[in-house]
Order: C-alpha cells, then sequence, then structure tokens
C-alpha cells in the first residue's frame, strides 16, 4: 500500500472534490481505497490541512497479552510453591484460581522472573567394561531383530539368539517381511 505526504492528500481530496465521476469510480481510478480516502477527508473537516499530516500510531496492543498483573500472581504462587515444576503450577493455577493459563505461559513468566531452576545433570560417561560381566556360557543371553532387503525378493526380518559370554548364536529365524508375504 502506498503512504501519500500531506500535499498528496490534499490534492487526491481536491481531485475527488471536482470529479464529474462518482466519488467511488474516481477513487478507483486513482487506485485510492475508499475507506482510507474517507478517513483523510474526515481529517481534513476537522483539523483542516493540518489534519492530513498523518498520526503517529499508537504502540501494538496484543489481545492476547497475559495482563501484568496475572504475571505478578504467578511469579507470587510459584515463590510458594517453589517444588512444583511450570507444568503443575499451570495446572495448580487453574484449579485453585479458576482461570486457564498454559504451561507454556507460566514457563515464559518463570524464566522472565529467573525462577527457573536450573536442571539436575547426572554425567555418564562409557565404561571400559561393563560393572557385571558374565563368568560363563548360558549365564545371559542376548536376542536381537534386524530387517534387511534382498533385491528382488524384498524385506527379511532376522531374529537372533546369542550367548553373552561365548557370543555364540544359539538360534536364529529368518522372517518375511509383508512385502516378500506377497
Amino acid at each position: 500500500m502506498m503512504r501519500y505526504n500531506q500535499s498528496e492528500k490534499m490534492e487526491i481530496i481536491r481531485i475527488v472534490e471536482a470529479s464529474e465521476l462518482s466519488i467511488r469510480r474516481t477513487l478507483k481510478e486513482l487506485d485510492v481505497p475508499r475507506s482510507t480516502f474517507y478517513n483523510w477527508y474526515r481529517e481534513f473537516l476537522e483539523s483542516g490541512y493540518d489534519g492530513l499530516t498523518g498520526c503517529k500510531s499508537n504502540p501494538k496492543r496484543f489481545w492476547n497479552r497475559i495482563p501484568e498483573c496475572v504475571k505478578q500472581q504467578v511469579r507470587q504462587i510459584a515463590l510458594e510453591m517453589l517444588e512444583l515444576t511450570p507444568r503443575e503450577l499451570a495446572w495448580n493455577i487453574t484449579d485453585t484460581e479458576k482461570y486457564y493459563i498454559s504451561e507454556s505461559s507460566v514457563y515464559r513468566i518463570l524464566k522472565a522472573f529467573d525462577l527457573l531452576p536450573s536442571p539436575n545433570y547426572i554425567v555418564i560417561s562409557a565404561a571400559d567394561k561393563f560393572q557385571n560381566p558374565t563368568r560363563q556360557i548360558n549365564e545371559l543371553w542376548q536376542t536381537d531383530f534386524t530387517y534387511f532387503k534382498i533385491i528382488a525378493w524384498g524385506w527379511y526380518y532376522l531374529g537372533t539368539a546369542l550367548d553373552d559370554y561365548s557370543r555364540f548364536i544359539l538360534s536364529w529365524k529368518l522372517f518375511p517381511g509383508m512385502s516378500a508375504l506377497r
């Protein structure tokens, strides 16, 4: 959409007033929306030429913004119930305060107030050997199922059972896949 300065708006108003065509046809030929023209014209009638300067737009207001009082209430409840997670806090607020607030909104509010505890990380590193290794055959068996494609035959599944200590394959069976059954 094109922006017009004060003198261009005044010129459009004068053209429309002097035109022998209807206002609708004139505005259509000028490619100016009627609502825009009537807003300019109202400002011109109310404030004169100075009314066409173009007003500063109001700051954006969002219809779904959480009010500051609700944010403070979530903060207060979170400080009273430090053991609750954002999800549990959202459920608690919904149950006790009789209004709904999403878990993600509670999370964002708590994050803004720096009330989210840092997660407890448990670092697990790989060991060089198992804690309880097998010491003899038949002490522990492992099973594994894998699938593979045989060209021109289709998909097949291989099921195996093997001894953990000796790594000996105790049993295996080949199962045709769905495409191989056709």
